[in-house]
């Protein structure tokens, strides 16, 4: 992972989990979406990014979102180096074949 990605992916976990624990929870999952944005191509951060859907999910009682991150945790590990669809924000509530817009600060950081 570049520098300036994986310093773009830190900032929006790091967000992230203030926010998770500040109990700060759609907050939160927002800085989740934009962070799989970043590391979906990478399975580590691919797969840390969905951890943290899990997370939420779990916190605001959602199985929906629960048994969604389940599953795309495990495609995170399978496919990340193979495909992943560009710009897909990861929660359940989206396809996760599905490519989305990217947001325009987030693709200048994707392009090389």
């Amino acid at each position: 992972m570049r520098q300036k990605l994986k310093n773009a992916y830190c900032l929006e976990m790091d967000k992230a989990i203030r926010s998770y624990e500040l109990n700060e929870l759609d907050s939160a999952f927002h800085h989740l979406e934009r962070a799989h944005i970043l590391g979906q191509s990478y399975i580590i951060p691919h797969t840390k990014s969905h951890w943290w859907m899990l997370k939420v999910g779990f916190k605001k009682h959602n199985f929906r979102e629960v048994f969604g991150q389940i599953t795309r945790i495990i495609a995170s590990v399978l496919f990340s180096k193979i495909w992943v669809p560009m710009g897909n924000t990861g929660g359940s509530n989206v396809n996760p074949l599905k490519p989305m817009p990217i947001p325009k600060d987030l693709k200048k950081i994707l392009s090389k």
